[in-house]
């Protein structure tokens, strides 16, 4: 693969931060929350952490979330599947998100 490709495609991995009381829990333990691609890897995800943000991951854990069933009216919906990941730092590694800004 060309290393430009794979820059690109580490670019798009991560969709953005998760921001809830479990994340904002577990960032005083080095561990920090992001929504990622559906077809994203472990390594994917701890490379994409690294490239966007100079850190050193420990660790990547993944979650796939069920998309919830939804009615509109009389029709019965759903919403998308979806991918979360919990990546840990290596001691003395953080990541500033700009809260309080």
């Amino acid at each position: 693969m060309n290393p430009g490709q794979n820059k690109e495609r580490l670019m798009k991995v991560l969709l953005g931060p998760l921001v809830s009381e479990k994340t904002a829990r577990i960032a005083d333990s080095d561990q920090y929350g992001f929504r990622v691609a559906t077809d994203a890897d472990k390594r994917e995800i701890g490379r994409a952490v690294e490239l966007m943000f100079e850190v050193e991951v420990a660790g990547v854990q993944v979650v796939n979330v069920k998309g919830k069933e939804k009615r509109v009216g009389k029709r019965l919906g759903r919403r998308q599947d979806w991918r979360k990941a919990y990546v840990r730092l290596k001691p003395g590694h953080n990541i500033d998100f700009g809260v309080g800004a």
